[in-house]
């Protein structure tokens, strides 16, 4: 962020604190349009901006004189090793940030050893990912559409190309009413495309057109059954995303998946259904530990990453906010987000008395307070 000197015309660089400071660089320098989309939430947008409000509502227990002058910050997902516990949850579009767009996203995530979950919707291509940072960690990110043979053929490349899982997003039979993205007839400007599908909807390219591929390709009979039919397609692991209620966490062990993520989608579908950070007590008291849990939505700071490990997520995962750092300088840019999460957790470990993830647990929430 640039602030100038009025008498000596120069400009000094002023120092980006916290992840607010991104937010206000890339509201002031994204287009209206491209901001809004990002911006977006559903409806009233009361579950988007309930995200942010039911971390502040949680309150800790810190304890002290525990010896804090060492800490580890690193986890392990899906039995791999990353540096602290905070991914990269799937976002559309990242070239509307910044030029370089996924491929700088998945350059930050590789030098700071994290797990970035690529989206279907990416304007890089899952090649172009994988070339830019060859020895990082990813997941893909998979829709299923009305014709299967698309979901299967992008399975197919990521599995060959080597994404660790799949993330299979379940909580989009339709989109979410945006009410910006409305008004401001969003559309991927002429120079970008969904890179993963270039070339795909050819045929349909006359028609209507929704975030930048025909409208109506997603399909709204996905169901339990097609869970089953993607274990026969791959020998990934699958993990749900979009898991909001003890009774579908259930469900999900049921059938086998390997991980879900609680994430009510940034309050982009369904406006009036829980915080994310609110529906993991109970999906964790259900799951049991039988599979791993993940928690995205809401988080902007390190305090809020310890609150969702105390309440038994095992990482979270950041969308817009990976999206500011972006548009602020790019993968620079990114990495610095990163960067402060991973301080500002460590420090708000240490000031609660966890020297490591494993000492992070549920004495840490002051219960009476929720």
């Amino acid at each position: 962020m640039n602030i100038c000197n009025r008498e000596g015309g120069r400009c000094a660089e002023m120092a980006m604190v916290c992840l607010t400071d991104f937010e206000e660089y890339a509201r002031e320098h994204l287009s209206k349009a491209t901001w809004d989309y990002y911006a977006a939430g559903a409806d009233e947008c009361c579950t988007r901006d309930d995200n942010l409000l039911a971390y502040k509502r949680i309150r800790l227990r810190p304890r002290i004189l525990r010896d804090v002058s060492s800490s580890d910050t690193r986890i392990t997902v899906q039995g791999t090793e990353i540096s602290f516990p905070v991914g990269i949850a799937p976002t559309a579009f990242h070239c509307l940030a910044w030029h370089e767009g996924e491929v700088a996203t998945a350059r930050a995530a590789e030098a700071l050893n994290t797990c970035y979950i690529s989206s279907t919707y990416s304007t890089c291509s899952v090649e172009e990912i994988v070339a830019a940072a060859p020895s990082g960690y990813r997941w893909f990110q998979l829709y299923v559409y009305r014709d299967r043979k698309l979901s299967e053929q992008i399975v197919h490349r990521v599995e060959a190309l080597g994404y660790k899982a799949l993330v299979l997003t379940v909580d989009v039979p339709y989109t979410g009413k945006r009410r910006n993205d409305i008004r401001n007839q969003f559309k991927l400007p002429p120079h970008l495309k969904v890179k993963n599908f270039e070339g795909v909807f050819q045929q349909e390219a006359a028609g209507p057109e929704e975030y930048g591929i025909p409208a109506n390709t997603l399909d709204p009979s996905i169901s339990w059954k097609d869970v089953y039919w993607l274990q026969s397609i791959t020998r990934l692991p699958i993990i749900i995303k979009g898991i909001l209620t003890k009774e579908d966490a259930e469900l999900a062990v049921e059938h086998g998946v390997q991980g879900v993520i609680v994430s009510n989608h940034g309050g982009r579908q369904l406006d009036g259904g829980p915080a994310s950070i609110d529906a993991l007590t109970e999906i964790v008291d259900t799951v049991q530990g039988r599979i791993e849990i993940y928690v995205d939505g809401g988080i902007r700071t390190g305090s809020d990453v310890l609150k969702a490990l105390a309440l038994g997520a095992r990482c979270v995962f950041i969308g817009r906010p990976a999206v500011w750092g972006l548009a602020y300088k790019g993968e620079e840019g990114l990495r610095e987000v990163l960067q402060i999460l991973n301080d500002e957790f460590r420090l708000s470990m240490a000031l609660s008395g966890c020297r490591n993830v494993a000492e992070i647990n549920r004495n840490l929430i002051q219960f009476s307070r929720l």
